[in-house]
């Protein structure tokens, strides 16, 4: 069986112990974004699964946007991702 030969690591173990691979990502082509799927590139970029600007350029992401998703996370958890929940976590 032939790998096909990528830039930086195929798995990373996460702090639950759960192992993430690059086959746990989102499709490159992914239009619509739901919670699970942006959490999903978030960890894979925390974790050095991929790097950030793989990630942004990989999905068409901005930085901004991106950004976003981490703060969302790290202040109100990965609820915060999910569109019914943008007012809700807003700031004022």
């Amino acid at each position: 069986m032939y790998l096909k030969k990528i830039p930086g690591p195929r798995a990373v173990t996460l702090p639950d112990g759960s192992i993430m691979t690059r086959a746990d990502l989102p499709p490159p082509e992914t239009r619509r974004w739901v919670a699970s799927r942006k959490s999903a590139v978030v960890k894979g970029v925390m974790h050095a699964l991929i790097t950030q600007s793989e990630a942004l350029e990989r999905y068409a992401l901005s930085e901004e946007e991106f950004r976003e998703w981490v703060f969302a996370i790290s202040e109100h958890g990965e609820e915060a991702l999910k569109a019914t929940a943008v007012q809700k976590f807003r700031q004022s």
